[in-house]
């Protein structure tokens, strides 16, 4: 089963997660993107009550916060791989900015984002990363995020880095098959 993970404040209906679906569903692939809570405590907790439902192999897509999420996920034994776009790594970080009233991209509507979310955040950083087991996708132009942190962390993961971009990674599609065949 793939697992797609959105970003912050985005939902299992955003732009790429249909894209995914999409496509692994016309390839008869299982695929699924839950909309998750903005708590990251609850998040990391669905989705690891997730993983552990399926008996088959668990692999992960995440983007952004996503990616951040998928990058802690994925030393579970259960995860087989893990694909990261454009992921946040220091997310207590870059997501300051979004304390207060934050945006919820599906519905337009606002849920409240504080201090003590960031402080969980903290508990998922991981020092060590098998990176055998990521696919890291980022390009240089993400507005949000330096992608230098990423390819820092995980720069012996087999890496994508492209000149331009946004933080949303323009042109996903092109990567489908080779997402494809690195998860399998």
């Amino acid at each position: 089963m793939i697992i797609y993970i959105h970003g912050f404040g985005g939902s299992g209906q955003g732009n790429k997660a249909k894209e995914f679906r999409n496509y692994f569903k016309s390839l008869d692939i299982g695929f699924i993107a839950p909309s998750l809570p903005y708590n990251p405590e609850l998040a990391i907790t669905t989705l690891d009550e997730l993983i552990d439902s399926y008996k088959d192999d668990v692999y992960l897509i995440g983007s952004s916060l996503g990616g951040f999420y998928a990058m802690y996920l994925s030393q579970k034994i259960k995860v087989k791989k893990a694909v990261l776009i454009n992921p946040a790594i220091t997310p207590w970080d870059t997501l300051q900015r979004a304390k207060g009233l934050a945006p919820n991209f599906y519905d337009e509507s606002t849920f409240a984002w504080c201090e003590s979310h960031l402080e969980v955040l903290k508990k998922y950083e991981m020092d060590d990363v098998e990176n055998i087991k990521i696919l890291l996708l980022v390009q240089k132009g993400d507005e949000l995020l330096d992608y230098r942190q990423a390819v820092n962390k995980l720069g012996n993961s087999k890496t994508v880095i492209e000149e331009g971009g946004t933080h949303a990674f323009e042109g996903i599609d092109r990567h489908f098959e080779e997402i494809k065949y690195f998860l399998n």
